[in-house]
């Protein structure tokens, strides 16, 4: 079943443009220059119930416009979107009962509250009942191990755990879409791991629709089988993350620690990264040399360890960014 569905999606911005000092100012007052921006160019794509989609691209590359259109936020210029069958240009109140979102950089929840008056406040700007809403909470605090701090007040919290709790107030409603736009932002990497569980646990029990959007690899990684890129206003590429990693992965590296050194630089599609004492860093270009050949140069017994891995995946997402 089609959640998401965006055709022919045009956005376009007017940014006066001003001139240096005094009279630069005063000419941009009596006289304005209109830059046209074009932010969002002709995209189409769909998502589908209970998927787990990572919308990603660089700063300025149309993600945030995007997803402002599809909350109902911004009005496009033309092109057409459904949310849950739901246009979110002329029903956007309707839409809101029906979705949740988490920026990781603003903030949602009132700070001088305790977690548990704010998720009673949410329930009751939700409509729900007080009766559901004590259901609701008891369920998620569980869910998320809120019960440590949920007659804390927000202010006294740390990071991980008000982005935990931003997370449950999105929830609260039970929306069958949540927006997640840079939800692990300035987390450790330990609690990074826990949200991206308590997210995966979330999709698994309630098959909530998530439409991530991250600068953290890993949230994309581990989270999301679909990935959607964006940019200069244009979607480059529309894939599984398996596919994308296939189709892009045409390197290898090699970290090998030997007990003799051996020389690579003579060999065709192999590049030298590192190199101190009998310890090699190489990278095998695998459409001129495939890995089998470069393993019969080195001597088993020449080897004291060996590590293989493919090009990380931020590396593969810069590649194709400058390939548009």
């Amino acid at each position: 079943m089609t959640i998401i569905k965006v055709e022919n999606l045009n956005k376009t911005f007017k940014v006066k443009q001003k001139e240096k000092g005094l009279k630069g100012s005063i000419k941009s007052i009596i006289k304005p220059k209109l830059n046209e921006i074009k932010a969002v160019k002709d995209i189409n794509f769909s998502v589908d119930e209970g998927e787990m989609i990572a919308f990603i691209g660089p700063n300025g590359a149309g993600k945030s416009t995007t997803i402002k259109m599809l909350t109902g936020i911004l009005y496009p210029d033309s092109g057409s979107i459904e949310v849950l069958g739901i246009n979110p240009t002329k029903q956007r109140k309707k839409l809101s009962y029906e979705i949740g979102t988490v920026f990781g950089q603003k903030e949602q929840l009132w700070m001088h509250l305790t977690v548990y008056d704010n998720l009673k406040f949410f329930g009751a700007i939700y409509d729900i009942s007080e009766r559901e809403t004590e259901e609701r909470i008891k369920e998620l605090s569980k869910l998320f191990d809120l019960q440590e701090f949920i007659n804390t007040p927000v202010r006294n919290l740390s990071l991980g755990q008000r982005i935990r709790c931003e997370i449950v107030a999105a929830l609260i409603h039970r929306p069958k879409v949540l927006f997640l736009d840079e939800p692990t932002i300035g987390l450790d990497p330990v609690v990074k791991e826990n949200i991206r569980k308590l997210i995966k646990r979330m999709n698994n029990e309630y098959h909530t629709t998530v439409f991530l959007t991250s600068h953290d690899v890993s949230d994309i990684e581990k989270l999301c089988k679909r990935v959607i890129i964006i940019n200069n206003g244009q979607i480059v590429l529309d894939d599984s993350m398996t596919n994308l990693k296939y189709h892009y992965l045409d390197k290898k590296v090699i970290e090998v620690k030997l007990k003799k050194k051996v020389d690579f630089n003579s060999v065709d599609g192999i590049k030298v990264l590192k190199s101190k004492e009998n310890n090699l860093k190489i990278e095998i270009d695998t459409k001129k040399t495939d890995l089998t050949t470069v393993l019969r140069l080195i001597d088993p017994e020449n080897i004291i360890d060996i590590n293989i891995s493919n090009t990380p995946l931020e590396e593969i997402i810069s590649q194709i960014y400058r390939k548009e």
